[in-house]
């Protein structure tokens, strides 16, 4: 049974950072290709990041790049995104996904609020 425990989320100020990590269980973690995706309040889900299966390649929505950072640990089965200079419009459930040749699953969302 695939499985991903999404944590990290929360409340944080304009400006702050969060650390949003989403551990995988029931795949072959390092076969997959791992993103981060979200969706504002009558948005459509959009890509925000992904990684390669080794890592070695990323890409960001130009909306966050050079404020957040996709990486990813193959030993403990964890995708992880480093959010810094965050903003309102950040504000958004966000989700990890895994792709690969074998199947396409996501995790159940969590929530991200970016206010003072």
């Amino acid at each position: 049974q695939v499985q991903f425990v999404e944590s990290g989320g929360g409340l944080v100020q304009p400006g702050g950072s969060l650390r949003l990590s989403c551990a995988a269980s029931g795949i072959t973690f390092s076969s997959y290709v791992m993103s981060w995706y979200r969706q504002a309040p009558g948005k459509e889900r959009e890509l925000v990041a992904s990684i390669s299966t080794t890592g070695g390649t990323t890409n960001y929505a130009s909306s966050v790049k050079g404020r957040f950072t996709i990486s990813r640990d193959n030993t403990a089965n964890t995708v992880y995104l480093q959010m810094d200079s965050s903003k309102p419009e950040d504000t958004a459930v966000y989700y990890c996904r895994a792709l690969g040749s074998r199947g396409n699953w996501w995790g159940q969302g969590i929530q991200v609020t970016v206010s003072t």
